[in-house]
């Protein structure tokens, strides 16, 4: 556990395992602990770093200026942790972030995973983050935290999981940051539209969503995949957008075979 300074946060950091370094960076909600069902297993064949992004958990409670803020703020990570290059796993807006690492630093990353994120923020992405934003506005937190819910898993998984993705609310809402901090990291990913330059995008690239994801819908994915050159696209036939936790072990194999194939 440490934490690194830059550009007026101070971000907290950890590694677990050894082997070649593993960035795993988690999505609008910012917090290292999203990977908790993976580090078990990545750890005993890499060295797997993960960070609580600036505005959440940990970290400072501040606002966020970009997407590619956020992305220096990982390049700060990996300098801390004495790593120059470094496989990369992003979910949602951490996918967003490994794209904006990968356009400005491609030379730090061997390869990268997209993992449900978004290209762009459409009318439908407004519209959808705009609820969240007014619920921060209302200062309604807890039902903030239980839309994301709604958001995150598909009706299967919650009818399985109901207590505890109750007791993962409640979680959720402490390590949130504060309402104005929240706000920016919506507005950063909203703003967030590499669309122009992703034909210069040169690392390793994978492309991973469920078909029902609705908070980053396939068809996100379908244009990452379609205007970086090389990249390959899987589409799961369910899972929701976090897919890493709903079909965890299928999630883990598909993105290990795609590493091992580097």
């Amino acid at each position: 556990m440490a934490y690194v300074e830059r550009d007026g946060a101070k971000i907290y950091w950890e590694s677990v395992g050894e082997g070649p370094p593993l960035m795993m960076v988690a999505g609008l909600g910012g917090v290292a602990t999203y990977w908790t069902p993976q580090m078990e297993s990545f750890k005993k064949d890499y060295r797997v770093i993960v960070h609580d992004q600036r505005g959440t958990g940990r970290s400072s409670q501040i606002a966020v200026q970009s997407v590619e803020q956020m992305a220096d703020d990982a390049i700060a990570v990996m300098d801390a942790a004495g790593v120059d290059r470094t496989l990369y796993l992003g979910h949602s807006t951490g996918g967003a972030i490994g794209v904006a690492l990968a356009l400005k630093h491609p030379e730090r990353l061997a390869g990268l995973v997209i993992n449900a994120s978004t290209t762009h923020g459409d009318a439908y992405r407004h519209k959808l983050l705009g609820l969240r934003k007014t619920l921060l506005d209302l200062g309604q937190p807890e039902a903030y935290a239980s839309y994301t819910t709604l958001l995150l898993y598909p009706h299967w998984y919650i009818n399985q999981h109901y207590d505890r993705l109750i007791a993962d609310e409640a979680r959720a809402v402490q390590s949130m940051g504060n309402a104005q901090a929240q706000s920016s990291r919506l507005d950063a990913i909203l703003n967030f539209d590499p669309r122009t330059r992703l034909d210069q995008l040169k690392v390793p690239t994978l492309v991973l969503c469920a078909r029902d994801d609705i908070l980053t819908p396939l068809y996100f994915s379908e244009e990452y995949a379609a205007r970086i050159p090389g990249a390959k696209l899987i589409t799961l036939e369910t899972g929701g957008h976090a897919a890493s936790r709903t079909v965890t072990a299928q999630y883990d194999q598909i993105v290990r075979s795609f590493f091992e194939s580097l």
